[in-house]
């Protein structure tokens, strides 16, 4: 018998791409999985993909499968939302802030779904650049705040939503480009450009630099992730920016980035919120939907195992 679990584990391997990955974004040992979709093969008696080709190459009973798995599981993801909104009641606020404009690529896509789910939901976004959005979580002034340096707050927790991998961009030309991965003191000569937020909330300086105790030359500020990269891509100075946010400048050439450190440096971005809102049916469906939206709109992200 064919079951849901099946589907979504079929649906994981086609989003990641691996086994490896595919159990990281199931909460499964890559063992688990692999045991899963064998015993799924054995009972139909037939294979549904290419072990041995990466990503995996689906059979044509596979295909057929992940038809299905995009057919079902939507409905089931609908029905189980209505009987939430049944059970928990369809009105809420989700006031949310965002602490790195990038973070539109994926939320603003986000939003506009959850918004046709939970009509009734009162929804705000604001940008966290002008005060601290997460002493204004506690105080009940937001609901949820995106961010990547989570802090010890009684009555919040942080809800991982994916890993991401802070890159340094880089002028085509800059000599830096061809180096296999920059060190700390690579940029010691260099302006450096940011967001304009306190260097505490950012990881190029709190896991980078300030552990060798290093400063760039010059720091500059821009607000916009692209005058950002206008900046870097014209030789004005160079950028620590989300894997996920230069890929469309990567592809189209404006720029290059190289990897900070030999293994890379690997953050977490996390969802904010109030303890006592977590069991909320409105805002269990959000976070739902931020995972689903953030893995259809980005890539390079890997899955990150809640604690």
């Amino acid at each position: 018998m064919i079951e849901l679990r099946h589907l979504r584990t079929l649906m994981a391997l086609r989003d990641t791409g691996s086994l490896v990955e595919a159990a990281d974004r199931l909460f499964l040992t890559q063992s688990a999985l692999s045991h899963q979709l064998k015993d799924l093969e054995d009972r139909l008696e037939c294979r549904l993909f290419q072990r041995k080709t990466r990503p995996p190459r689906f059979t044509s009973a596979g295909r057929n499968l992940l038809n299905l798995a995009d057919e079902i599981i939507p409905m089931v993801r609908a029905a189980e939302r209505d009987i939430a909104r049944l059970a928990g009641g369809e009105a809420g606020r989700l006031h949310i802030c965002i602490e790195c404009h990038s973070c539109f690529q994926w939320l603003i896509p986000c939003i506009d779904r959850y918004r046709s789910n939970w009509p009734e939901v009162e929804l705000d976004l604001t940008g966290g650049f002008d005060f601290a959005p997460l002493p204004a979580l506690v105080r009940g002034d937001l609901d949820l705040v995106i961010t990547s340096d989570p802090v010890d707050l009684s009555g919040i927790q942080y809800v991982p939503l994916f890993r991401y991998e802070a890159m340094m961009a880089l002028a085509k030309d800059h000599p830096l480009a061809n180096r296999p991965f920059l060190v700390p003191a690579d940029l010691v000569p260099e302006t450096l450009i940011t967001y304009p937020v306190d260097r505490n909330r950012l990881d190029v300086f709190t896991r980078f630099l300030d552990p060798v105790d290093l400063e760039p030359a010059a720091i500059r500020t821009a607000e916009l992730t692209p005058m950002m990269v206008q900046l870097v891509a014209s030789g004005r100075g160079i950028a620590c920016l989300p894997n996920w946010a230069l890929t469309e400048y990567l592809e189209n050439q404006t720029i290059v980035a190289n990897k900070l450190g030999e293994s890379g440096l690997w953050c977490t971005l996390y969802a904010a919120i109030r303890e006592d809102q977590r069991d909320s049916p409105f805002m269990e469906d959000f976070l739902s939907t931020a995972l689903e939206t953030c893995f259809s709109n980005l890539s390079d992200i890997r899955t990150a195992l809640i604690d």
